[in-house]
């Protein structure tokens, strides 16, 4: 299968909401290289095994809440990998949501931060042991604070895409949410306001749609035939991805960002996905079955195009497992926030009481 023929596949998903096809384990040769689908296999177990690891946390009483992305490995990996990184207006602005722990994975982030913000240490680098698990905040990355409140980072990525937009370069501005949250009225402003015929937007507006908004099925929330069809009415290039399938979702980030360096336009993705534990502790972070595993899925085709080998995956997973586990024990002897540091950092680089 050529490149092209890898992309058309994202107009050819089933048009109902949430209804998610297995990726191709076929004999098709990958068009990705192998040292690239190595990593990107190696990343992707990465974090499977990091949110294993947080959700046994939460179930050992060792941390107070889980909310992650294990399922959406295949998208976000390659999203991590593809952008730019770095600091200021030159590079690429992230307003994420907390689902996003593999983009910072791929990205170079830690996982034992992730461990400590599950724990609410004081070592904790994203929010010093304030605030729930996933809700990172990366200054030198240009990651912006993820906040609990739904949707609100589709309004305050329309900030950092008209600075860059000013700046000129080829940074943009990424943001992404789920597809429950479009019915804000945040989602509403940022295809308006990404899409001003006056003033386009650098922006890569992502809606990872895993077919629940908490419990409730989108079918019966969602009256257009795709999430991306709303891109269309504002003028916006638009596509569906089946983001349980790492090569097709590679190409779709890529030729969409490709597109949006150049022309300075906004683009919209939708991304299918699966979710595998539930929405969050809240619903008990149990595995739901019947769900697509975009890793046990990536897997088969890598042992079908001999790129590697099955004991080779397990190897890497189960080291994994164990070096997660040392990091899970290694955070419980780590100190809890000092209560006197509570008003630490309500503003930049403040400390103490700001009255």
């Amino acid at each position: 299968m050529g490149k092209n023929a890898t992309l058309k596949k994202s107009n050819e998903l089933s048009s109902t909401q949430g209804g998610l096809k297995s990726v191709n384990t076929s004999n098709d040769e990958f068009q990705i290289k192998k040292d690239v689908l190595e990593k990107i296999y190696d990343s992707m177990a990465k974090a499977r095994m990091l949110e294993e690891r947080l959700i046994k946390m939460y179930k050992q009483s060792d941390g107070y809440f889980w909310i992650g992305g294990p399922g959406e490995e295949a998208f976000n990996i390659p999203l991590g990998m593809l952008l730019k990184k770095g600091q200021g207006k030159d590079y690429d602005y992230l307003h994420l949501h907390y689902r996003s722990s593999a983009i910072l994975l791929a990205m170079g982030a830690q996982p034992v931060d992730s461990l400590r913000q599950m724990k609410n240490t004081a070592l904790d680098p994203y929010s010093g042991g304030r605030n729930f698990s996933n809700h990172y905040s990366v200054y030198d990355w240009n990651v912006i604070p993820v906040a609990s409140t739904i949707e609100t980072q589709y309004q305050t990525a329309i900030g950092t895409a008209i600075a860059q937009k000013r700046h000129g370069g080829d940074g943009i501005t990424i943001v992404n949410g789920g597809d429950a949250g479009t019915a804000e009225g945040d989602f509403a402003s940022c295809l308006v306001w990404a899409s001003r015929p006056a003033n386009p937007l650098p922006m890569l507006i992502i809606v990872t749609n895993n077919g629940f908004g908490i419990s409730t099925p989108s079918q019966g929330q969602h009256g257009e035939k795709t999430i991306a069809d709303r891109a269309k009415a504002f003028g916006i290039q638009s596509k569906v991805v089946n983001g349980n399938d790492v090569e097709e979702s590679y190409f779709a980030i890529k030729e969409a960002m490709d597109y949006i360096r150049k022309e300075r336009k906004p683009y919209f993705i939708e991304s299918q996905v699966s979710r595998l534990f539930g929405h969050s502790s809240a619903s008990g972070a149990n595995f739901v079955s019947g769900e697509v595993d975009c890793l046990n899925e990536f897997e088969k085709r890598l042992v079908a195009q001999k790129v590697m080998t099955e004991s080779q995956m397990k190897k890497i997973k189960a080291d994994y497992e164990k070096e997660f586990l040392a990091l899970a024990q290694q955070v419980k002897t780590e100190p809890m926030p000092d209560p006197s540091t509570i008003y630490d950092y309500t503003y930049w680089n403040q400390k103490g009481k700001y009255w």
